[in-house]
């Protein structure tokens, strides 16, 4: 069996489907014509946030007085600037992200006093906070006050500023006015339209290229090699435009639970009431299944609206999925009767 390949994006030394980003971004470090600000958007999943880290390792790695030497913003994995990102070590690197609610970021405290290393179920389990806030936005200030390690460029990646409160925004709208010499920052949202106007106008957007299915079944063999080729093709095909999702669906059997859900509302309701309440039963305790099924149930919806003979009452399942599982998250509504309530509504509409 193939080792698969666990990668994130400050460790990935590989992206496909992203040359023109990568070529403009490189025409205007030659040109030194680089603005000092960057939106990089697109739908989750697509590699932003693994272009990145790619522009990132370039500028703190490329040497300015040689520029004709590069064709490419690819790095040497085995320089000491690619092992320095890949382990959050680099020092004229910051990276902005939600932080860890007060008290799981105590237990990380806690851990680090005491030179323990924590379990990756431990990691695993700690909940970041809702939004970065102003706070969070202040320390890329303290960073940017800092003199370079070598002199070179330091370079701030948002992560992403969709998640920034309006406090942050502003915050961060203070630091575009005035940006430091010799720095960039990198700003990954997932819908640019979300920013404020002022922050859109102050950046540079770089085109991100959603993936195609061959490149997102490419992406699948590379990074999940144990995949046999028909589910390949089947994920490609339900997640054509991003790798991000694909894997995802790879590592939660969503194929599996989609057919099942597909199974289940097919047979409108002569379903045998043991298959939903399997179904339901383990979806609810499955966290992981549960966050899924949401936007399964909602692939449904979209792929039977055009032949629904009543498309105004499934349409309105649409918003009852989204208000179902708010609730769940939310006000703790039951999940298992939730998910009963809105299979069995939905079967009704079909």
């Amino acid at each position: 069996m193939v080792e698969e390949v666990n990668i994130t994006p400050r460790n990935n030394n590989f992206l496909l489907g992203q040359t023109k980003a990568e070529e403009i971004f490189l025409k205007a470090w030659k040109k030194q014509t680089m603005h000092h600000a960057w939106i990089l958007s697109g739908p989750r999943g697509i590699g932003k946030a693994t272009l990145a880290y790619r522009i990132a390792r370039f500028l703190l790695w490329a040497d300015d007085t040689k520029k004709e030497l590069y064709n490419s913003l690819n790095v040497p994995e085995d320089s000491p600037v690619f092992k320095q990102v890949s382990t959050g070590a680099h020092p004229d690197l910051m990276v902005l992200e939600r932080d860890y609610i007060e008290t799981d970021r105590k237990k990380i405290i806690k851990a680090l006093q005491k030179g323990e290393a924590m379990e990756e179920d431990e990691l695993s389990s700690l909940k970041k906070s809702a939004f970065i806030r102003v706070d969070d936005v202040r320390k890329v200030n303290e960073f940017l006050a800092k003199t370079s390690f070598d002199g070179n460029w330091r370079v701030v990646i948002i992560d992403s500023a969709d998640e920034m409160n309006k406090n942050a925004a502003n915050a961060l709208l203070k630091i575009l006015e005035e940006p430091p010499v010799h720095t960039i920052l990198l700003l990954i949202s997932h819908n640019a339209g979300t920013l404020l106007p002022t922050i859109r106008s102050r950046c540079a957007k770089l085109p991100i290229q959603v993936l195609n299915v061959d490149e997102t079944a490419s992406l699948l063999r590379r990074y999940r090699p144990n995949l046999k080729e028909a589910m390949i093709a089947k994920i490609a095909k339900m997640c054509p435009q991003s790798i991000g999702q694909a894997i995802l669906y790879a590592d939660t059997d969503a194929v599996g639970l989609y057919d099942n859900l597909c199974k289940i509302l097919y047979a409108k309701q002569k379903f045998l009431l043991s298959d939903l309440l399997d179904f339901c039963n383990e979806a609810a305790v499955d966290a992981d299944k549960f966050n899924l099924l949401q936007e399964l149930i909602l692939r449904f919806i979209r792929e039977n609206m055009a032949q629904a003979q009543d498309v105004e009452a499934l349409y309105a399942c649409w918003d009852e999925t989204n208000r179902v599982f708010a609730d769940c998250q939310n006000i703790n509504m039951d999940k298992r009767q939730g998910l009963l309530n809105l299979i069995t509504k939905i079967s009704k509409v079909l």
